[in-house]
């Protein structure tokens, strides 16, 4: 009977693995974009600009989004912090849809983009944290 038992675990536990590792590379990526934001906002807002004026935000502005920004990439990359870092992320996303949403640009890349990343953040934290998980389960 413990062999049986022991068939029914490995292949949970490779999922659970490969669940781990698909939610770090996710985690990841997300982290990587946030930081490339960030440093864009504040080592060269110029090549923002352009969008900035379109969305009726000042350039001023960059010298406080890019480290909101970056503060919540790390907030999200470090794990005892991470769920507070999804939330701030996904209300910094929200806020760039909306803007996107305000000037009519409904359905444009920056929206998607936004859109994406924040699907990914939750789906990132969700695959790698059994917590996330434990609080939304997925019904089989």
């Amino acid at each position: 009977m413990s062999e049986t038992m022991n068939l029914h675990h490995v292949p949970e536990t490779m999922t659970l693995h490969r669940a781990l590792w698909a939610g770090r590379i996710m985690s990841a990526f997300v982290v990587v974009a946030l930081v490339a934001d960030g440093a864009i906002q504040l080592f060269a807002p110029a090549q923002i600009a352009s969008m900035l004026q379109e969305t009726g935000f000042a350039m001023d502005l960059t010298r406080v989004v890019g480290p909101i920004i970056l503060a919540c990439a790390v907030l999200y990359a470090i794990p005892a912090t991470a769920v507070l870092g999804a939330i701030l992320v996904t209300g910094f996303l929200g806020g760039a849809i909306c803007a996107h949403v305000r000037i009519g640009e409904l359905g444009s890349p920056p929206e998607f983009v936004s859109l994406l990343l924040g699907a990914m953040t939750w789906g990132g934290l969700y695959a790698r944290d059994p917590r996330i998980r434990a609080i939304l389960p997925l019904i089989r």
